[in-house]
């Protein structure tokens, strides 16, 4: 009786990524999440401090940014032992995407929203004809306090941006559009 054996031949399809673009992208996406969790931070410390009630959105935004940093994290893991799938980068591109559009909403909304928003008062200024240092702190507190928000609303639509401009990158090193 003759036996037959059975090669099977299994090649791993590499992926070709766009070096300049995946680098500046993870950097624009890290920076924008680090601001994102250090302004968030410091506006639920502030709080804190003064004893009032933390919206959802703060901690909110503080996890989602910190979901980015280690999304990249692992694609840096994954970069470095050239393992780097579209799949995975899709798939976390459209979570985190989902996550900070929703943020986006909700911070547009606690800055521009309806009255008692947090833009309405960003153009106060002390009514009384000898400024004391007191009130040009307390003035100086709100206008950075707005200067925050602003950046976040900022820092928000290009993580947003990037995350969207990521899933059509992967989709396009999925089928091998790149040169």
């Amino acid at each position: 009786m003759a036996t037959t054996e059975i090669i099977t031949v299994q090649r791993r399809r590499k992926y070709h990524w766009p070096e300049a673009q995946l680098n500046f992208w993870l950097v624009i996406v890290i920076i924008s999440s680090a601001v994102l969790l250090g302004v968030f931070a410091y506006l639920t410390s502030i709080q804190n401090s003064l004893k009032l009630g933390i919206p959802w959105i703060l901690p909110y935004m503080i996890t989602t940014s910190t979901l980015c940093i280690l999304f990249i994290i692992l694609l840096l893991g994954l970069i470095s032992q050239q393992q780097l799938l579209p799949g995975i980068v899709v798939l976390g591109s459209f979570i985190l995407f989902v996550l900070f559009l929703t943020g986006l909403i909700e911070t547009s909304i606690q800055l521009y929203g309806p009255s008692g928003a947090v833009n309405s008062y960003c153009g106060s200024r002390p009514n009384v004809q000898v400024i004391d240092s007191q009130q040009t702190a307390a003035w100086l507190a709100n206008q950075g306090l707005c200067t925050d928000w602003r950046a976040a609303f900022a820092f928000e639509i290009v993580g947003t941006v990037f995350l969207l401009w990521m899933m059509v990158m992967a989709y396009q090193v999925n089928r091998d559009d790149f040169e």
